[in-house]
């Protein structure tokens, strides 16, 4: 089954430095690896200016094999009717409406495509499947 990494797993990767690239390649080799363009967003927004050539090489990398996933129409509306549905069933406040936004993009467009997230966050993903076929797992390097 495809697999794309949630920007928390990058974002542990680049922290912890070391073998955890490599690691990455490893498990990438056994399935599919796609980039969510809502990751990429994530991690360019937050990188550090030390991390901005790695980031330029995913991209080119992910582009080149032409494994970028783009949220389309029905991804945003099913995201915000998801939203919707977290927010009636558990409240704004506690959701972190804002917060979660990015993530509902991820898993309709991931769920949409047949390709599993793997995160190392899984609260938001727990409280997104609720509303969503999504099949996600989580990974700690």
């Amino acid at each position: 089954m495809p697999i794309l990494f949630d920007s928390s797993v990058y974002i542990t990767a680049l922290r912890a430095g070391g073998d955890s690239p490599v690691v990455l390649q490893r498990w990438a080799k056994e399935s599919p690896l796609w980039l969510s363009s809502v990751v990429l967003e994530e991690l360019y927004a937050g990188a550090k200016s030390t991390d901005r050539r790695t980031l330029e090489k995913l991209e080119r990398d992910f582009e080149r094999a032409n494994r970028v996933l783009v949220p389309n129409l029905s991804d945003w509306t099913f995201a915000g009717r998801i939203l919707a549905a977290v927010a009636h069933r558990h409240g704004y406040e506690k959701i972190g409406r804002a917060r979660l936004t990015n993530d509902a993009l991820i898993a309709t467009s991931a769920a949409r495509n047949g390709i599993a997230v793997i995160t190392t966050n899984p609260r938001d993903f727990a409280l997104l499947e609720e509303f969503c076929p999504l099949r996600w797992r989580t990974r700690v390097l």
